[in-house]
């Protein structure tokens, strides 16, 4: 359908999982994308998948815990790509286990590669997006944040809490710029998860059984697809909202 024809869309973290998904859908709707991640090989398989399906792909090397680094890999996706028209900031690395058993450091690693790094993109990208009139952020974060029992998910909880707060002021703030921000919470068969079930059929089986539509979702189909409809005309005037992705498992209010 191109209905993304023309955009350029930069999503961190696409070399697997959510982010590959993400990237998939969008080059499937006619976008060029620029595959952030840090390991080369997964880059290039990525921009493989985006290029058979005729989508103009180019690989960043980039860890978004470097900050410092970051307006110069945004701008560095603009000249390489002439515009920058969507950002998707997926790329998150931090710790999960009982407060007490956290270290202050795998704490702080959640916010670095969160929200902080979320921040530098969004500022960074900025720019370009208000230079196109029509710019679009998506940032992910999870329905752990209102789970009912957050045991164990209490660091990754908080870092993207706060990023799913910047989202809602961004998206007031850069309204008049010409860019919506909004929020997914995403639950999907990444790699991770993938590994977990096939070893942990029991657990997994019980897990599943607790997702009301009774399946986990995919990170093309369920994920990807769902942030195309965000990043297009049809959903033009929303933005500030949290959508979640997880087969109706969290409610925000």
């Amino acid at each position: 359908m191109n209905t993304l024809a023309g955009r350029v869309a930069l999503v961190t973290g696409a070399g697997q999982g959510v982010g590959q998904g993400i990237a998939l859908a969008l080059a499937g709707e006619g976008a060029s994308v620029a595959v952030l991640g840090r390991t080369r090989g997964k880059l290039d398989e990525t921009c493989r998948l985006l290029r058979e399906r005729g989508a103009s792909a180019e690989p960043f090397e980039c860890d978004v815990a470097d900050t410092a680094s970051i307006p110069g890999v945004v701008d560095e996706v603009g000249s390489r790509f002439g515009r920058l028209d969507i950002l998707v900031n997926n790329a998150y690395s931090g710790a999960f286990g009982p407060l007490l058993e956290m270290s202050d450091k795998d704490f702080a690693r959640g916010f670095e590669t969160g929200p902080f790094a979320a921040f530098a993109f969004m500022k960074a990208a900025h720019p370009h997006l208000k230079a196109t009139g029509d710019g679009s952020i998506v940032n992910l974060v999870t329905s752990a944040m209102v789970r009912w029992d957050p045991t164990t998910y209490g660091a990754y909880a908080a870092a993207k809490q706060a990023l799913r707060s910047l989202s809602r002021t961004a998206a007031v703030e850069w309204a008049r710029d010409g860019i919506r921000v909004n929020a997914i919470a995403p639950h999907a068969l990444s790699p991770g998860l993938k590994w977990w079930t096939e070893h942990n059929p029991e657990e997994a089986a019980e897990f599943v059984a607790t997702i009301p539509m009774g399946r986990i979702g995919e990170c093309e189909e369920d994920i990807g697809r769902a942030v195309v409809a965000l990043v297009g005309s049809d959903l033009r005037y929303l933005t500030g909202a949290t959508v979640p992705l997880d087969g109706g498992q969290a409610f925000f209010g």
